[in-house]
């Protein structure tokens, strides 16, 4: 084992990275001040019964945003929706790039352009996105605690409308803010690492509250704290292991020449990654799981009785909580895993690249063929990565079955989300890429020595 406290001083002892680092906390401390910034005109008496009754009736869908945001959404904060509209926009901007011909062309031709592209449109998309995602948040909020009274006051009537788009513009403002602190902390801070900080401020502020309602049961609290301890430390282990798995596919590297000889052919290998997605599938899938209980809340105050029943049916089975509404997660992250790999490596056009460096796989022609080779191997260790993310998914749901049925339905679920597994898979992603960026900066100053132990 490679000793790594040494290299920790030169943090320090290093002007630059330490400029840096300080520039990256201080944008962080910024980020979790403002997110205590609430939407104007909220309802703090109507919000507060609302929080006890989606606690008290495992209100899922509600505990899951308000973990990736970081308590911005139980506090209804202008920053409520993070910077999770960016994200969908720069998905939905990929899966366009295979679909239309002009993009893949684009990207083929010239990527430095077709980058800084993607980048204008990208933060284009963000407004209606965050627009949308503000008025369905409010929506949902709204309809979900219709029998105690508005959260926040909203409509498009004469008389709310002027108030009404000054709560869309501030929500949709809060997004962009984030959005900033997050590219501040990329140019200034530790290199392209600022949105995935700020979504890992986020989770990791939640800790000590979840972990104080974890204790708050007072008689089966030494089981959640087991159960905890045994689910953080199996899923890290298995997060790093799946993450860090690779199919190295073997590759034949044409010989040099040196002077009048030529050496022989180099054995190589092509690393492929299990998980190619990353944390993305999870993230999308919430996201269109939120699409039918926003459409259904417009219906719950119809006058058509059957209406109004049936889109609280649909309100209240996506709010989670049910094996339907899991199983339908699960089934939803392995297919967008699956498809999202499939864009990416398209995009990657491995085949082509081979071809232009010399290298060939053995008993595969080269182009083309290679590619289709390629994707094959890939779907088949992709089945993996995709059931392991949709296990991450579900898992919480899993654990929280468990514990009642060992307890005979007695243990609630208060602090479940402390060992939630999806922001465990972001957090060890952005600690693993974080390390490594602070690693490469050190090498990039003369330090020889690595913070990471190998």
């Amino acid at each position: 084992m490679k000793k790594s406290w040494p290299a920790w001083r030169y943090l320090w002892k290093s002007e630059d990275i330490r400029r840096k680092l300080l520039i990256t906390l201080g944008i962080l401390v910024i980020y979790r001040f403002a997110a205590n910034v609430p939407v104007p005109g909220i309802n703090y008496g109507v919000l507060a019964e609302l929080q006890a009754r989606l606690a008290q009736s495992g209100g899922t869908f509600f505990q899951f945003l308000d973990l990736l945001s970081g308590g911005t959404v139980s506090k209804f904060s202008l920053l409520a929706m993070g910077v999770y509209p960016y994200i969908t926009a720069q998905i939905i901007l990929q899966l366009m790039v295979p679909i239309i011909p002009a993009l893949q062309q684009m990207q083929q031709d010239n990527p430095a352009e077709a980058r800084k592209w993607m980048e204008k449109w990208t933060m284009i998309l963000t407004i209606p996105m965050a627009a949308l995602s503000a008025l369905g948040q409010i929506s949902i909020f709204n309809s979900l605690g219709r029998d105690f009274g508005q959260v926040v006051p909203f409509g498009f009537t004469q008389d709310t409308i002027i108030p009404s788009l000054s709560i869309l513009a501030a929500m949709v403002a809060g997004t962009m803010f984030a959005i900033w602190l997050g590219e501040l902390i990329s140019e200034f801070g530790i290199r392209n690492q600022g949105l995935s900080l700020i979504i890992f401020a986020g989770i990791v502020a939640r800790i000590p509250s979840n972990f104080r309602g974890l204790l708050s049961d007072r008689t089966y609290w030494w089981l959640f704290v087991i159960f905890m301890v045994v689910v953080i430390l199996a899923t890290i282990f298995a997060i790093i292991y799946v993450q860090q798995g690779r199919r190295y596919v073997p590759v034949m590297y044409p010989g040099r020449r040196v002077g009048n000889r030529m050496s022989m052919p180099v054995k190589g290998s092509f690393p492929l990654m299990v998980n190619m997605a990353g944390m993305i599938p999870l993230i999308f899938a919430g996201a269109l799981l939120q699409f039918p209980q926003i459409f259904a809340s417009y219906f719950l105050s119809s006058s058509n009785e059957t209406v109004a029943n049936i889109a609280n049916s649909i309100v209240q089975w996506f709010n989670g909580g049910s094996w339907g509404y899991y199983l339908t997660y699960f089934l939803m992250v392995v297919g967008f895993t699956f498809f999202y790999t499939a864009v990416l490596f398209e995009q990657q056009n491995y085949g082509e690249n081979l071809k232009k460096q010399g290298a060939q796989i053995p008993g595969i022609n080269r182009g083309a063929p290679t590619q289709r080779y390629l994707s094959k191997v890939q779907n088949r260790i992709t089945f993996v990565g995709a059931l392991f993310l949709g296990l991450v998914a579900i898992l919480p749901f899993l654990i929280s079955q468990l514990l009642q049925a060992i307890t005979g339905g007695a243990a609630g679920t208060a602090g479940l989300f402390l060992t939630s597994s999806a922001g465990l898979l972001i957090v060890v992603g952005v600690v693993r890429d974080t390390f490594s960026n602070i690693d490469a900066e050190l090498k990039l100053h003369g330090y020889t020595d690595s913070i990471i132990v190998k």
